[in-house]
């Protein structure tokens, strides 16, 4: 039998073609063998080791390539404002606004390839940094998103109803009970049960819900008879549980079971360039709300706004915008701010004169128009320079001199504006 002499190419170039070419011929000389003699073999052999080696050094040479095709992608990373487009691109189903802020976009992706999936997702952050609405994310761009969302805060359950509001009870269980009811489980049966504030939850409670876990079947207050519950679970805390775990008050084996998937999100104050959106969204939901039109900020409400460190995060600027709406009217400025965080600046009506408009020269009030512009411009100015007038002189191109003559023709106090930066930090 005549084989076909595969031998190695040092000079012309490997392709999978010719490989493919050379291990064809084989397969025809074995299929129409009649008998293999020991030195037959032995060349087969010989033929089967250099195919073996080339095809390696194609394999080496295409992970090579691969490798540096990498490498060039990752040289380029994408930009926030890509992969948020991408976000949305992709038909990723939010509901409000978002920036381009990394670690929120992070947190969304990750959400969003968690959300297809059953895995448990604990999602961590301060209070009002929006954990709730993520649950909500993640429910909505999965599988369950039609089935039930049931969410229960943990800590404001007491703990002898926790049992029962978690799984329910049997008419008689205990005293007021005075019918069957289905827990917060058997509610979500199939759909998505979100456990907010998992950090309150008693002791005692944390292992009857790490059975529950475990097993997806539950027992309901004063019955025997055993439920199977199929319920995604979203857990959510404003506190450190790997921490509380290591001092005995969280359970460690709860921890990981709710921790498969962990969802980090950012305080608003990392997140800045989100708050004109939020200004907008919140804006256009109380006027809805209050049936009005959206609320219009002075500039400097907006500078105060955009530079407030917000320590109850997105709930907090959410609530301002709100508490505004209904007691400004159309327009706000800072003296529609609460107390506790309202900056200590002098505030005035933009035309002092109690004389009617018409009644009085266009020429009186266009200068007092143009006395308040002026001071506008020069508070706005001293906010973002934080109270300082050499940064302010330089920022508006103006001698430092000057910009004290105006700051006292208008009784501005660099004094107070330094106070409010203080309570922004």
């Amino acid at each position: 039998m005549k084989l076909y002499n595969v031998h190695k190419n040092s000079g012309g170039s490997l392709s999978y073609a010719s490989l493919l070419e050379k291990i064809e011929f084989m397969r025809s000389s074995l299929r129409w063998a009649q008998k293999l003699e020991g030195p037959e073999v032995q060349k087969l052999l010989n033929q089967t080791n250099i195919l073996r080696e080339e095809v390696m050094q194609l394999s080496h040479k295409d992970r090579f390539l691969q490798a540096s095709s990498e490498k060039g992608r990752k040289t380029r990373k994408s930009t926030a404002a890509e992969r948020r487009q991408g976000l949305l691109d992709r038909d990723f189903v939010f509901e409000g606004v978002f920036g381009e802020s990394p670690k929120l976009l992070e947190s969304l992706e990750i959400a969003e390839k968690a959300a297809p999936t059953d895995l448990p997702v604990l999602i961590d952050g301060e209070s009002g940094t929006g954990k709730e609405l993520m649950a909500k994310v993640i429910h909505t761009n999965g599988g369950r998103a039609e089935q039930p969302y049931i969410s229960i805060n943990c800590g404001a359950i007491p703990e002898n109803l926790l049992e029962s509001e978690l799984f329910g009870h049997k008419k008689g269980a205990f005293t007021g009970a005075s019918s069957d009811r289905k827990g917060k489980f058997e509610s979500a049966d199939g759909g998505t049960i979100f456990l907010d504030e998992i950090g309150e939850l008693p002791l005692q409670g944390q292992v009857k819900l790490l059975r529950v876990l475990q097993s997806n079947e539950l027992q309901r207050v004063g019955s025997d008879q055993v439920t199977h519950v199929d319920a995604r679970v979203v857990a959510a805390t404003n506190r450190n549980l790997l921490e509380m775990s290591q001092n005995g008050q969280f359970r460690e084996d709860l921890y990981y079971r709710l921790s498969v998937i962990n969802v980090t999100i950012p305080p608003l104050r990392e997140r800045r360039d989100e708050i004109p959106l939020l200004f907008d969204y919140f804006t256009d939901e109380a006027a809805g709300n209050l049936k009005r039109r959206p609320l219009q900020f002075t500039p400097r409400l907006r500078t105060f706004l955009m530079n407030y460190r917000y320590p109850g995060n997105v709930r907090e600027l959410r609530n301002l915008i709100f508490r505004m709406s209904c007691l400004a009217g159309d327009n706000a400025d800072l003296q529609h701010l609460p107390d506790h965080i309202r900056p200590d600046v002098p505030i005035q009506n933009e035309l002092k004169s109690n004389i009617p408009l018409l009644e009085r020269r266009l020429s009186e009030v266009k200068k007092e128009a143009s006395s308040e512009a002026e001071k506008l411009y020069l508070e706005q100015g001293l906010m973002e320079a934080g109270g300082k007038v050499v940064a302010l002189a330089r920022k508006i191109d103006m001698n430092r001199s000057h910009v004290w003559t105006l700051l006292k023709k208008h009784g501005l106090k660099v004094e107070d504006y330094r106070k409010e930066e203080k309570k922004s930090v």
